[in-house]
């Protein structure tokens, strides 16, 4: 198992990064995936906008993209980078702590990994309950 953090144009550290690494493996292995890479780039608004743009051709802010790059199905590797600007302001939006908000996108992105979607009304509320119960396991961490 291999999760890695990075930073892009943006200023970020990460507090207790081997607890997330650990809650994000049990999440994983749970659902009976393994994760044999995966990197977290941390970046700004901007740096974000202009991938979206580049790689999905969205003239959107987000926080969050996923690109998988795993060769088999129960298999996780891929690169997932995060907004760090969007995650403050969703935190602020919806009355959140930042570390909640934060946890959120991280397992966001991992579900994005193992199958899940959000395009439709159904795929979204079937992935905010899993979001959910996956922020309650790392409460309990």
């Amino acid at each position: 198992m291999a999760i890695y953090f990075f930073s892009e144009e943006v200023k970020f550290v990460l507090n207790e990064k081997l607890n997330r690494k650990r809650w994000l493996k049990r999440i994983a292995t749970n659902a009976g995936f393994s994760i044999k890479e995966l990197n977290y780039v941390f970046c700004s608004d901007e740096y974000l906008y202009r991938m979206n743009l580049e790689y999905l051709s969205h003239e959107t802010y987000t926080d969050i993209i996923t690109f998988d790059n795993s060769e088999k199905k129960l298999d996780i590797e891929g690169d997932i980078f995060v907004s760090i600007d969007r995650v403050r302001e969703n935190a602020k939006t919806h009355t959140q702590e930042v570390e909640t908000e934060l946890n959120r996108v991280l397992v966001h992105g991992l579900l994005h990994l193992m199958g899940y979607k959000d395009k439709t009304k159904e795929e979204s509320s079937l992935m905010r309950l899993k979001e959910e119960e996956s922020i309650k396991l790392y409460v309990l961490n």
